[in-house]
């Protein structure tokens, strides 16, 4: 067993000179200011990670969620963005401006509480504020549906009618919301053009396969002949495992062909559907997963007007031994 004993006080510097190739320590006093400006640094950088993110633009900030294809991620964008924005301290308003098939209600867990709609507000049978529903963890996230399941819009309900909800929400008495998040349903029609009449930004949501970057396409030129100029884009359900074996494009393939911004990359992730089920947004999740961080950090991003970038990397090739020319 090693002991430790003093060294005596009568040694000389030739002591210390003998003791090669070990180092000095430095004085106490040096040490111990050192090791406060580490602490200091340390502090400052755990602060400069953990700071809120700053809201760039004016508000309200009217983001349409689209793609044009269906089954991509859009409700699923459009619910773990909305309630990452909710937990960074903004106030969200998500809209389902899907007609007789929202579902949006179903992944916020809040489908028993949908009484009223925008329909109703229109035709006068409620205020907006009893149509507008509050998270059940979140109080700043509302939500609001368009309409009922299974039901038809009257003829008048077009864009004029959402660009009357963002006037209203811009002048109620709680306050003007931070972000009002817009879900589109599928498709091109008349719904389409609903949705993306208010809006000024634009979230592109796509999966690496040929037939979605097709209508992601086609909804982008769409976009700007409307008048959004900011569109950025966010690569849903991306596997790595395929893209090494070149059975998927990879993101920077995909940036490459729509030619926009990069939001977020959201990998393929089982927990979706779970959450899905249970009515539980993935980034309320402890421990967090992949796609909830991912989620997480899109929101951050398109708080600050900020995006990403994809980079390719190569990976070496395998060293081969001798033995590897005769097949082994």
């Amino acid at each position: 067993m090693i002991s430790l004993k003093p060294l005596p006080t009568n040694l000389n510097s030739s002591f210390f000179r003998s003791l090669t190739p070990f180092k000095l320590f430095t004085p106490k006093t040096q040490t111990l200011k050192s090791s406060k400006s580490h602490s200091h640094s340390a502090i400052k950088s755990v602060l400069q990670w953990n700071r809120k993110p700053e809201l760039a633009g004016e508000t309200p900030r009217v983001v349409v969620i689209t793609s044009g294809k269906g089954g991509v991620g859009k409700t699923t964008t459009t619910a773990n963005v909305g309630l990452s924005l909710a937990r960074l301290g903004f106030s969200v308003v998500a809209i389902d401006a899907d007609v007789g098939l929202r579902n949006l209600d179903l992944l916020l867990g809040l489908e028993n509480r949908v009484n009223y709609t925008l329909v109703e507000v229109m035709n006068g049978d409620c205020r907006l504020d009893q149509a507008l529903v509050r998270d059940k963890r979140w109080s700043n996230f509302e939500l609001l549906c368009i309409s009922k399941p299974r039901s038809k819009l009257p003829l008048g309900f077009g864009g004029k009618a959402l660009v009357w909800l963002v006037e209203a929400l811009k002048t109620r008495p709680e306050g003007c919301p931070d972000f009002i998040i817009i879900d589109c349903p599928a498709g091109i029609d008349a719904g389409f053009i609903t949705a993306i009449t208010p809006a000024n930004e634009a979230v592109l949501v796509s999966t690496p396969d040929i037939t979605s970057l097709r209508d992601a396409d086609r909804v982008t030129g769409l976009l700007e002949c409307d008048g959004i100029r900011d569109i950025k884009m966010v690569v849903n359900r991306v596997r790595t495992d395929m893209i090494k074996g070149e059975d998927m494009m990879s993101v920077l393939d995909v940036q490459e062909m729509l030619g926009l911004a990069l939001l977020g990359v959201i990998p393929e992730d089982s927990e979706v559907i779970r959450s899905t089920n249970r009515g539980y947004p993935l980034v309320l999740n402890k421990p967090p997963t992949l796609a909830g961080l991912a989620f997480e950090q899109a929101a951050w991003r398109l708080v600050e007007q900020d995006t990403m970038k994809a980079v390719m990397v190569e990976e070496e090739p395998k060293k081969r031994g001798f033995f590897s020319l005769f097949g082994g």
